[in-house]
């Protein structure tokens, strides 16, 4: 018995059968149901005797998958750039939202700052977020640069730490996404490449911020990400979906 999550709730299932697929060397296909049993003594699961899979049972088959196992469909807001089996990808527009920090360079600390445009995925490889130099929606060709946050790796890769994040990837948990970042503190830059361009380096720059030194976010702060656009990371082709 397994308890796996189907739509919004999860559900003990018992494997019941199993299909095997046969190629010849000649490229040709077969495949073969068997009834699953469980062992008496240990209770382990037994393939029994198969019989050739016709067209019908096939089609059964993925009728009942697809009404019991697929995710029901969703409303999708506009901030919503694609979603995928393995990825939630979606655009903030440019805000102010609170910071929290906690860090020995500029002790505890929160503020409402000015933030960029952000697009944020939310995927079974991770979390990750990339900031974006324009106010509107993105197109697939919109170039991304490196988040200008603690608590984040090349390539947006986000150190969720102790960060409250939703366990389920789908449209319906954006808000707790956002939420587990923007509300956990930031407690430190991560190795790795630049994160803003500023005088004096990354923890002046956020003194600045929080000192309240901007009316909006300095663009001229963003670090490029080379060779990364919108488009490329909702094809899974930034940060190691594919």
């Amino acid at each position: 018995m397994k308890n796996v999550s189907i739509g919004q709730t999860g559900h003990d299932v018992a494997l019941s059968s199993a299909l095997l697929l046969y190629t010849a060397q000649n490229g040709s296909h077969y495949a073969t149901v068997h009834p699953v049993a469980a062992e008496r003594e240990t209770g382990r699961p037994i393939i029994g005797a198969g019989r050739p899979l016709d067209r019908k049972a096939l089609i059964d088959a993925l009728m009942q998958l697809d009404r019991n196992a697929a995710p029901k469909a969703d409303f999708l807001p506009a901030t919503v750039l694609g979603v995928t089996s393995a990825a939630v990808t979606w655009w903030c527009p440019p805000a102010p939202r609170r910071v929290f920090f906690r860090c020995e360079e500029l002790g505890e600390r929160s503020a409402i700052v000015p933030h960029p445009g952000l697009v944020f995925q939310a995927s079974t490889n991770g979390f990750s977020v990339f900031a974006l130099k324009g106010d509107s929606r993105p197109e697939p060709s919109t170039p991304l640069f490196e988040p200008p946050y603690f608590n984040t790796w090349d390539r947006g890769k986000i150190c969720i730490g102790s960060a409250n994040v939703p366990r389920r990837i789908e449209v319906a948990a954006i808000g707790g996404w956002e939420e587990g970042f923007f509300t956990s503190a930031f407690t430190h830059p991560n190795h790795g490449g630049k994160r803003v361009e500023y005088k004096n380096g990354f923890y002046a720059f956020w003194k600045d911020m929080l000192d309240g030194s901007f009316e909006a976010f300095p663009l001229d702060a963003l670090v490029p990400m080379k060779d990364a656009t919108v488009g490329k990371l909702v094809a899974g082709k930034i940060g190691g979906q594919q």
